[in-house]
C-alpha cells in the first residue's frame, strides 16, 4: 500500500490518544544501559529522564538480559509450550524450558522490583520495551537452523505471542506502578532487513525473501493494537535506516523512535506526510557510545534544519518530537549515559524554548520535498 492507505480499525485512535499524552520536547532513552545492577540503572534513569523514563535493559548480565532474551522470557511466561535456548549465533526455539529462560524471568523480576521501588507514586509517562514480532522472527532460529522469518506460520504465531506478552507485561507493570501512564516501545532493529530481504540464510550463501508490506503491516498492527488496548501508547523503535514509514503509521504506531542519521532524503516526503497526519517522533541525536558531544546550539540547529527540509512548520517541532541517544547505551562506558541523557535534556529544553531561529532558516526556502507535499503531490496517509 502507498501512503494513502487507511489505518486499521482499532479501539480509538493511537494518534489521537498520543496527542493527549505525548510529552513533546522532552528527553528519553532507548532502553539498554551499561552495567549489571538494576537498582543503579533505575535510579540513573529516574534522575536523568524525569519526564519520560524507561525500564532499563542490562544486556551485559548475559543471555536472557538482552532484548531478544528478555522478550523470549515474556513469551515463555504467557505460553507454556514456548521455549528457547542459546546457540553460538543467538537464540533457537527449543522443546523444553532451559536454564537461560529461568534466568531471563528472574532478571526481569529484579528489574521490575527495582522499578516498583523507585517509581512508587509516579504519575507520569513510563516506557517499557519489547522486541517486535519481525525482529523476533529474524533473530530466532527454528529447530532446522533456519530463521523463523522464512516460515509464514511461525511469523504469525510469534506476532500473536508478542501481542499476548505485551498485554501481560503492561498489566504487571501497571500493578507495580499503578498511577503511571504507560508507553510500549516495540524494538524492531531487524525490520528494515526483513523488508529488504537482506537477512542471510543458515548457510550464508543466500538471503531470505523480502516479506510483503501487507504482511508486515498486519502483524505489526495486531501487536500495536494489543499495546493500545492494554492502555499504553504504542511506539516503534529502530536504529536501522530504511523504515517503511507509512506502514508503521497505518499499523497503529503513535510514534517512531529513530536515529536521525539513518533518515535519508528519500524518506522525507513520506515521513512528512505521516507527521502531518499525527505521527510523533523520538529523534536520536546524541551518540550511543563515548565520544565528542556537539554543543546544544549545533544540535538544535541540526534538528531544525532537518525539520524544515521536511517542509514542516517550526511550531510543529517541539510538540511532535522527543529527543534520545541514537541507540541503546549498553556499549558505552558507565559514565556516558549521564552525559548523553544530560545532552538530550538540554537540546529538548532549547527546542521548547526556541522552536524557530531565523538564522537557521536562511537558505532553506528551496525545499522541494516540502513544496511538493504542500502543493498536494503527496496525499496524507489515511486513518480510520
Amino acid at each position: 500500500m502507498g501512503p494513502g492507505g487507511g489505518r486499521p480499525g482499532q479501539v480509538g485512535s493511537a494518534a489521537e490518544d498520543a496527542a493527549d499524552r505525548w510529552p513533546g520536547g522532552v528527553a528519553t532513552g532507548v532502553g539498554s544501559l551499561p552495567g549489571t545492577q538494576p537498582r543503579e540503572a533505575v535510579t540513573l534513569v529516574a534522575g536523568e529522564l524525569p519526564e519520560l523514563p524507561h525500564l532499563p535493559e542490562l544486556p551485559n548480565r548475559g543471555p536472557g538480559a538482552d532484548l531478544v532474551g528478555r522478550t523470549a522470557g515474556l513469551l515463555a511466561l504467557v505460553g507454556e509450550d514456548f521455549a528457547v535456548e542459546t546457540t553460538p549465533l543467538g537464540w533457537r526455539i527449543a522443546g523444553a524450558r532451559s536454564r537461560v529462560m529461568r534466568r531471563a524471568a528472574s532478571w526481569l523480576d529484579e528489574d521490575l522490583d527495582a522499578l516498583q521501588e523507585r517509581f512508587a507514586g509516579y504519575t507520569g509517562l513510563l516506557k517499557v520495551a519489547v522486541a517486535g514480532p519481525w525482529t523476533m522472527a529474524a533473530q530466532l532460529e527454528l529447530r532446522t537452523g533456519e530463521r523463523a522469518v522464512r516460515d509464514v506460520g511461525a511469523c504469525r504465531d510469534l506476532a500473536g505471542a508478542v501481542a499476548e506478552a505485551i498485554a501481560a507485561h503492561v498489566a504487571d507493570v501497571r500493578r507495580r506502578v499503578p498511577h503511571a501512564r504507560l508507553m510500549v516501545q516495540l524494538d524492531e532493529p531487524s525490520l528494515p532487513a526483513v523488508v529488504a530481504g537482506s537477512i542471510a540464510t543458515a548457510s550464508g550463501l543466500s538471503r531470505y525473501p523480502a516479506i510483503d508490506l501487507p504482511a508486515i503491516e498486519q502483524h505489526l498492527g495486531g501487536v500495536l493494537a494489543a499495546a493500545q488496548q492494554a492502555g499504553a501508547v504504542p511506539v516503534v523503535h529502530s536504529c536501522a535506516g530504511g523504515l517503511p514509514w507509512s506502514v508503521l503509521w497505518r499499523a497503529g504506531a503513535a510514534a517512531v523512535s529513530v536515529d536521525l542519521d539513518t533518515v535519508t532524503e528519500a524518506d522525507h516526503a513520506e515521513l512528512a506526510e505521516c507527521v502531518d497526519a499525527g505521527l510523533r517522533l523520538v529523534l536520536g541525536v546524541v551518540p550511543a557510545v563515548d565520544g565528542p558531544l556537539a554543543g546544544v546550539t549545533a544540535t538544535v540547529g541540526r534538528v531544525q534544519r532537518w525539520w524544515r527540509r521536511l517542509g514542516l512548520d517550526d511550531d510543529q517541532l517541539a510538540p511532535a518530537v522527543a529527543l534520545s541517544p541514537s541507540c541503546g547505551l549498553a556499549h558505552a562506558s558507565p559514565a556516558w549515559p549521564r552525559r548523553a541523557y544530560g545532552a538530550c535534556r538540554a537540546v529538548a529544553r532549547a527546542l521548547r524554548d526556541e522552536p524557530g531561529r531565523p538564522d537557521v532558516a536562511e537558505g532553506l526556502s528551496g525545499n522541494s520535498a516540502g513544496q511538493q507535499r504542500r502543493s498536494g503531490q503527496y496525499g496524507a496517509p489515511g486513518r480510520r
